[in-house]
């Protein structure tokens, strides 16, 4: 098990991109513009698209995370 207080040192540190991250990181958002694209177009302008919106967001934010602190 990771110590938590190297776990937030690491959380809390820049992570510089390694080879070959950059280009993942440009594919996650560009799938992730596809799906907000496609949920604009087939929802009507509601709090739930905007949460939908917000929560694909949170997901490249977080999937880059992984990466960056993990890849």
């Amino acid at each position: 098990m990771v110590d938590i207080r190297e776990r937030i040192k690491s959380d809390f540190m820049y992570h510089a991109p390694k080879e070959g991250q950059p280009e993942v990181y440009a594919s996650i958002r560009a799938k992730a513009l596809e799906l907000a694209e496609h949920i604009v177009d087939v929802t009507p302008p509601s709090r739930e698209q905007s949460l939908a919106l917000t929560a694909l967001e949170e997901a490249v934010m977080w999937a880059n995370a992984g990466l960056a602190r993990n890849g």
